[in-house]
């Protein structure tokens, strides 16, 4: 039977700006991807997802990002392994605060927007990362695409490196992920993004933008909580797997 984790990006709501429903997403999803400070989430959203993670039975991972609140976390920056490690290291720390608070912990970490695109060929922030996370918590897991330096580091490093895919963005031929700049990055037909998930669970493979069918292992399939209609894709999804024989559960137990 094949067996797979469905996670999301929330708690990136920020003071009085609300993104994305996330007590709807935690119903769905095994693991949420809950930001950190750095590119969303205030204390208090931090607190209340963690909160309503627990009380839905779902597995807390730390999104870490650059420091770049107004750009979401989506714009490269140059750091220095030895600062990025730093940076990493302190949403961690902030994020578990409350996490433990709620009765669990951050059990994984994956970066977010321009520092997992970063991670995927620079071994020098792949390596900030995992550096970090593995100071935190040597039982972390890293969530990560497919190939990547990050899972690489994360694998050396004696991590559980956690190979993930997309339902809800579009594939390049090579297995990245297609530019947000480009017209129709993201998907948004719930048909067609639960038709993807079951394909990407069952058989391992995506079609990419070019037509050509690109094998991608994952232990994890994403549906991004600010995606437009979140909600509906999340739940044709889980429809989707749970009529193909899919088992949905966590990563991590």
């Amino acid at each position: 039977m094949a067996v797979i984790d469905l996670n999301s990006d929330l708690g990136e709501s920020y003071g009085a700006w609300t993104l994305g429903d996330d007590d709807a997403m935690l119903r769905l999803v095994t693991s949420a991807n809950v930001a950190c400070g750095f590119h969303a989430g205030d204390p208090s959203t931090l607190r209340r997802v963690c909160a309503s993670a627990v009380e839905h039975g779902v597995q807390i991972g730390a999104q870490v990002s650059y420091p770049d609140l107004a750009g979401f976390g989506r714009r490269y920056m140059d750091i220095d392994p030895g600062e990025l490690r730093d940076v990493v290291l302190y949403q961690l720390g902030a994020l578990d605060g409350f996490a433990q608070v709620a009765g669990a912990g951050v059990k994984y970490v994956k970066p977010h927007g321009a520092l997992y695109h970063a991670t995927i060929a620079d071994q020098g922030q792949a390596q900030a990362v995992v550096d970090a996370s593995r100071e935190y918590d040597p039982s972390s897991a890293i969530l990560g695409l497919p190939g990547s330096e990050l899972l690489r580091a994360a694998e050396a490093a004696g991590l559980d490196a956690i190979p993930e895919a997309f339902a809800d963005r579009a594939y390049l031929s090579d297995g990245r992920l297609v530019s947000r700049r480009e017209p129709n990055s993201v998907l948004i037909d719930p048909a067609v993004v639960a038709a993807r998930a079951v394909r990407l669970a069952t058989e391992h493979e995506v079609v990419a933008v070019d037509g050509t069918v690109v094998a991608v292992r994952a232990r994890s399939i994403c549906i991004h909580g600010d995606t437009p209609g979140a909600v509906q894709l999340a739940q044709a999804v889980r429809a989707g797997l749970e009529v193909a024989g899919v088992e949905i559960h966590a990563f991590t137990q």
